[in-house]
């Protein structure tokens, strides 16, 4: 039984050693002068690379005066262009190689305006076909925001662990309260924080709840444990930060900001019971398994997150200084 643990805990640091979010790829186009445009390409980076999309126009296309940025979170790339957008299709290459969805806003003088969401399952759009403002894909980008947001699927993880029972309702509600206020003052009011400390926040909040967990479990009794709804909405403001980070990069659509927002706000929120509800039905499954191996699991975990939370921490803290 202890080495299935140690197994399932260096598994669990393997997995969640890269905490990266799948976070969306954005094109914008607007019409400057009839048939001349201005473009704006970003795509994610992950571990420093760059994932191998490119924005297929149909016809021939002219680009000049290009411009790179450096590759941080993400790659942008700035271009002019001659063309012809009024028909045939607008297409995204290697998209279906990858998870990424792509937002496309076209913004033309005489012919209406496309807002499109392009994905691996359907990677181009068709220019003379009016489109509508892609509202509900918000819910799904923030559905995958926190799924596949490894450091915040740990801190709700530690959270589940170190609270008892009674007090999970009030805590995870806290823990929401917090991260849609920041959210929202980001989004819509335009407070923001630089993104390396704020991530670097985040992963220390991990390792403080993996720290917690074990005082717990050592029969110490400490404020995030008697008030811990306390200590999830301190950093669930800090969090909030963290989700605004998948907005930054497409925006919200004009005109519907308000409903963009809140559908991706409930996005993460469905993708955050979800999790908590999958937690709890593994952990009432593994007590009528296996009651007396509970302490051991829940100590395993208990080290997994603070162990991997000090890592990211620490990475972070390189990356940002070193």
């Amino acid at each position: 039984m202890r080495v299935a643990l140690c197994l399932l805990a260096v598994v669990l640091i393997a997995l969640c050693a890269a905490a990266h979010e799948v976070r969306p790829a954005y094109l914008e186009i607007t019409e400057t002068e009839a048939g001349q445009y201005d473009v704006i390409w970003k795509q994610p980076v992950l571990d420093g690379r760059r994932l191998k999309l490119e924005p297929m126009f149909p016809g021939e296309c002219t680009r000049r005066n290009e411009r790179m940025s450096a590759p941080v979170a993400t790659l942008i790339t700035r271009w002019s262009m001659i063309c012809d957008l009024n028909s045939g299709n607008l297409s995204i290459d290697g998209l279906d190689r990858t998870l990424t969805d792509v937002f496309l806003r076209l913004d033309r003088l005489e012919a209406d305006d496309i807002s499109a969401v392009l994905r691996p399952g359907a990677s181009s759009v068709e220019l003379s076909r009016p489109q509508g403002a892609p509202i509900l894909a918000y819910f799904r980008i923030g559905v995958e925001h926190i799924l596949f947001g490894f450091d915040h699927l740990l801190f709700v993880l530690g959270l589940v662990l170190l609270v008892r029972p009674r007090q999970l309702l009030a805590t995870v509600t806290a823990f929401t309260v917090a991260h849609s206020i920041t959210l929202a003052a980001s989004a819509l009011g335009g407070i923001t924080l630089p993104g390396p400390p704020v991530e670097i926040v985040i992963a220390m909040s991990i390792a403080l709840l993996g720290a917690e967990a074990i005082y717990r479990m050592r029969g110490q009794e400490t404020l995030a444990q008697t008030r811990p709804w306390i200590i999830a909405f301190g950093f669930g403001l800090v969090h909030g930060f963290g989700f605004a980070g998948a907005l930054s990069e497409i925006g919200l659509p004009k005109g519907a900001e308000v409903m963009a927002l809140l559908l991706f706000n409930l996005g993460v929120e469905a993708g955050q019971v979800a999790f908590v509800l999958f937690v709890l039905a593994l952990a009432w499954l593994g007590r009528h398994l296996y009651r007396k191996g509970e302490p051991a699991v829940r100590t395993a975990l208990a080290y997994s997150i603070g162990i991997t939370g000090s890592f990211w921490a620490i990475e972070r803290i390189a990356e940002t200084f070193f």
